[in-house]
């Protein structure tokens, strides 16, 4: 595979020259699409936006004038009009960073991911911040279900308000998701998430990655990971879920607020590879993945690249 060329944070859209392979898709079945042409699917994704409504003030901090839920609208409006399968999600953190969330307690975040039109989250720690009441409360201005796979709420506010996993088809493709939180212990207050159960995450990806490609027959598996890009330690992080894991494809992640100048390749138990990618916070930059299927060789061809959230976008009227 060649490497990717660097990418420029500055510029609009920041493209791979090459970030291609033709990786073998065992398992996956494409039978939908056995006898059609290829088919391309983008999956446009955020992390750790923190409640980053307008851009960043222009006060000469280092990133002045980015971001913007305005503008993020009109670059998604875009890539939708050029592709004909496109998937958004985010991986978490929506919640806290500017008054917009000490005001609206989450609501406003929520209404305008939904105007967006993301089919998928996960939670982050910050989406604690105000109990699992506070949680609650807003959660229905979702149209779209957030995953949290090894969070057990049973017994609580939220119970039965998440899922574990969804399936999302796209074009004929099936698309398996999950998502997994980091232990919010010494993160959030206690009282915060009283009830909830913290679940060791990768016994939950491993069962769920594998329940998804061989009883499911998903074509792709995408985990949506708040663990963390990486640690000095040996804290569960994506790097080593990645390694640890079989049948995931493709780990979008946050936290960490980790600006990945390409998706990071990580051989896992299978020897295949999984893609772990990230893109910072506040919503300074979108990612993008776009997959190409050939349904004869079930074979994928993957490139990837980052767009940054900059004036040179207008901005799109959300009502």
């Amino acid at each position: 595979m060649e490497e990717l060329k660097s990418l420029t944070r500055r510029n609009f859209i920041k493209k791979t020259a090459a970030f291609s392979a033709l990786a073998a898709f065992s398992g996956s079945p494409l039978t939908a699409l056995a006898a059609r042409e290829s088919i391309k699917l983008t999956i446009l994704h955020t992390n750790d936006v923190h409640s980053r409504i307008e851009p960043f003030p222009m006060d000469g901090g280092r990133y002045q004038g980015l971001a913007g839920v305005a503008r993020r609208s009109t670059l998604i409006n875009q890539i939708r009009a050029q592709e004909e399968h496109v998937l958004l999600v985010d991986a978490g953190d929506m919640f806290q960073g500017t008054p917009y969330f000490n005001l609206f307690e989450g609501k406003l975040e929520l209404d305008l991911m939904s105007k967006l039109g993301y089919e998928a989250g996960t939670f982050g720690n910050h989406e604690f911040d105000n109990g699992l009441t506070g949680l609650a409360k807003h959660l229905s201005h979702a149209n779209f279900p957030f995953l949290t796979s090894n969070y057990d709420f049973t017994g609580t506010l939220l119970a039965g308000k998440t899922k574990e996993y969804t399936i999302i088809r796209k074009g004929g493709l099936k698309i398996g998701l999950f998502g997994l939180g980091i232990d919010i212990n010494g993160l959030v207050d206690p009282n915060s998430f009283k009830g909830m159960k913290y679940l060791d995450p990768l016994p939950i990806a491993n069962r769920l990655a594998k329940e998804l490609k061989e009883k499911h027959r998903c074509d792709l598996v995408i985990c949506l990971s708040h663990l963390g890009y990486s640690y000095k330690d040996d804290k569960i992080s994506d790097l080593v879920l990645a390694a640890k894991s079989a049948h995931i494809d493709f780990i979008i992640g946050g936290h960490t607020h980790t600006f990945l100048p390409e998706p990071t390749k990580v051989v896992n138990l299978q020897g295949k590879d999984t893609y772990v990618n990230q893109v910072g916070f506040g919503g300074i930059n979108l990612g993008r993945i776009d997959i190409t299927f050939d349904p004869k060789s079930g074979k994928k061809q993957i490139m990837a690249s980052t767009h940054e959230i900059n004036n040179s976008i207008e901005a799109t009227k959300l009502a």
